[in-house]
């Protein structure tokens, strides 16, 4: 992946986490109180058999077990707890306890993806961390316990639903949207019962709340869910992951400009860790090009250059079984040119 193609998916996937910072204000401020479950089903089934409708494709063989798990972590337990904390604290600092995600994503990585954490990725999440405990400690007077552990919670199984995602890819010739209806789907079929026992009927619906649940459903599921599952499958689980930090900076400026919630210089410094460290977790550094022993089977072979020798050929069978020949042709031919003066490089 190029560097431009690499960075406009970073921007595309960054757009979920943006969005999902809007979810606080807009649950505090137009949508019935004490209603999590609810607007958890209303927004992860609506978005989910919307694009159902639009992707027109179902689950086949294991994927209906994979969907299902997906769906219970990204979806069935996530927005449940996330609107529990978004009820029971300040919206920013709800959202900014996520940002301990990318610490645990790399744990998960390591255990289930195999990948040992590289140096800059743990430094980047324990800065990330670091500005959440700045924010956290410092109005830890105005927090709740069941919302910090409802916030945690969430975070735990998005971090866990992301590493799975990557580990199992997507099926052939199915694409994100279709990924993403089947995790809004099921996880809002597991919501469903919980909603109905434990808060029963739906509530009334004046024409905020209307708009609350329709931009919750439509942009800040459909779409951002859509945007997220895609980066996912082009950036590791660790560097989207990363980008979780934004959702929190969202959450906390909309909370300061349309909420009046104050932002102390101390949290403003734990804040610019967070984006710090957001910025940081996109950075790749890549090496000049493959060495010969990088090339894989279907690169060119390897050409000895004048004066060097080339590594003694394999011989296998397949369609590259005729490559030796080749190479020692070539070889042959650049040492007949060295000799009679001829400059091959301009060949």
């Amino acid at each position: 992946m190029s560097a431009h193609h690499r960075a406009a998916v970073v921007a595309l996937t960054a757009l979920a986490p943006v969005s999902w910072g809007t979810t606080y204000v807009v649950t505090t401020e137009f949508l019935p109180p004490e209603r999590p479950l609810f607007t958890a089903l209303v927004r992860a089934l609506t978005a989910g058999l919307l694009l159902l409708a639009v992707a027109r494709v179902l689950p086949r063989g294991a994927w209906w077990w994979k969907a299902a798990v997906l769906g219970a972590l990204n979806i069935g337990a996530f927005f449940p707890l996330l609107f529990l904390s978004a009820y029971r604290l300040p919206g920013g600092l709800a959202a900014v306890v996520g940002s301990v995600g990318p610490l645990l994503v790399l744990g998960l990585s390591a255990l289930l993806l195999g990948r040992r954490p590289a140096l800059r990725d743990v430094l980047a999440g324990t800065v990330a961390a670091l500005g959440v405990s700045m924010v956290v400690l410092k109005a830890a007077g105005a927090l709740d316990a069941l919302g910090v552990a409802a916030a945690f919670a969430s975070t735990a199984s998005m971090a866990a639903g992301t590493v799975l995602t990557q580990k199992w890819g997507r099926p052939e010739g199915v694409g994100p949207l279709a990924l993403t209806a089947w995790q809004l789907t099921a996880g809002g079929l597991l919501i469903a019962p919980l909603a109905i026992l434990a808060e029963g009927a739906p509530p009334a619906l004046d024409a905020g709340a209307a708009g609350g649940y329709a931009y919750l459903a439509l942009v800040n599921t459909a779409v951002a869910y859509c945007l997220w599952f895609r980066g996912i499958g082009r950036l590791t689980a660790t560097q989207a992951t990363l980008l979780g930090p934004l959702s929190p900076l969202t959450a906390a400026v909309l909370g300061w400009a349309a909420l009046g919630e104050s932002l102390t210089a101390f949290q403003l410094g734990g804040m610019a860790l967070a984006f710090g460290a957001t910025v940081a977790g996109q950075l790749r550094w890549s090496s000049a090009g493959p060495t010969r022993r990088q090339l894989a089977p279907h690169d060119l072979a390897p050409v000895a250059l004048p004066g060097e020798r080339l590594p003694a050929p394999h011989i296998g069978t397949g369609p590259h079984q005729r490559r030796p020949a080749s190479v020692l042709a070539v070889g042959a031919r650049r040492e007949a040119g060295r000799r009679r003066g001829h400059n091959w490089s301009a060949s």
